[in-house]
């Protein structure tokens, strides 16, 4: 997690900025998802089930630090879903927050 780091924002009160400066095209945050059974999803406990989200029919945990990648309807990211990251749509400068468009989900 060198590369951003966990700040104040408006997903449970935090958000991920960038700790250095990323270029266009250039992984910002890698994931480290968790996939889930239907079971598994609905004995979680409430405070988690909002970083969930379903991708080609199957819900993730999304865990730190991109469970903290606040929503922006002009992200500077998007979500790579094949490779499981976050990549700059735009150039970020270091201390800038890390958005992406949270309504990509498959549901």
């Amino acid at each position: 997690m060198e590369n951003v780091y966990i700040g104040k924002g408006n997903l449970a009160g935090k958000g991920v900025y960038a700790n250095r400066d990323f270029d266009k095209g250039e992984v910002v945050v890698k994931y480290n998802l968790k996939p889930l059974t239907k079971s598994e999803f609905e004995d979680l406990p409430e405070s988690e089930k909002m970083f969930t989200h379903a991708h080609h029919s199957t819900i993730y945990l999304y865990s730190e630090p991109e469970r903290y990648v606040n929503h922006s309807d002009t992200p500077n990211t998007y979500q790579d879903l094949e490779n499981g990251a976050d990549v700059a749509l735009v150039p970020i400068k270091k201390g800038e927050m890390i958005t992406t468009d949270a309504t990509k989900d498959d549901i």
